[in-house]
């Protein structure tokens, strides 16, 4: 896949299928300097801050790393107009965080409209990572099946105002959209 203007990318997959490495080759095509990379992780514990450390490192020199466990449409709004790339990781991360912060569906919709809004008046192609979580069981307890809901919304939404379309199998990407 070749990037050669404004494009909003979502890259999907199960969890460790190379989402994330996949985005990041495909945004480094795209530009070489003032590359933003935005994370949705908060970490919780000393393995995962550990492996924050670790992908940071793994990151090049070019990449501007900001933290937007919650306010993502207002990263993206901000970035989205002065990066020359932004990487989004991931979603499925964000949305865990609006719901252990409030578990309101609608509160947690109306930012998903808030994401869409800004991806589409972004200035720079825009590189989104997404966990799919409908391919299993139906979870058995309340917020386990809210959670795989409101992905499953996001993940539409998302998929809908996206140029490109990347699933990830055993990292290899295959094209969808």
């Amino acid at each position: 896949m070749v990037i050669t203007v404004k494009e909003i990318v979502l890259i999907i997959g199960g969890c460790r299928s190379g989402k994330s490495r996949y985005a990041l080759e495909l945004a480094s095509q795209v530009a070489a300097k003032n590359n933003i990379f935005i994370a949705t992780l908060m970490p919780g514990d000393d393995e995962m801050e550990a492996r924050v450390q670790r992908h940071q490192k793994e990151r090049e020199q070019h990449w501007k790393t900001f933290e937007a466990p919650i306010r993502l449409p207002e990263a993206v709004n901000d970035h989205g107009l002065k990066g020359n790339v932004v990487v989004i990781d991931c979603l499925t991360l964000w949305l865990s965080n609006l719901l252990l912060e409030n578990d309101d569906p609608q509160g947690v919709e109306e930012q998903i409209h808030a994401l869409i809004q800004a991806l589409e008046t972004a200035q720079c192609s825009i590189f989104l990572v997404s966990n799919e979580v409908g391919t299993g069981i139906v979870p058995e307890n309340r917020l386990a099946r809210l959670f795989r809901d409101i992905a499953g919304f996001a993940n539409q939404k998302v998929a809908a105002c996206a140029d490109s379309v990347v699933w990830m199998v055993a990292g290899i990407p295959v094209t969808i959209k």
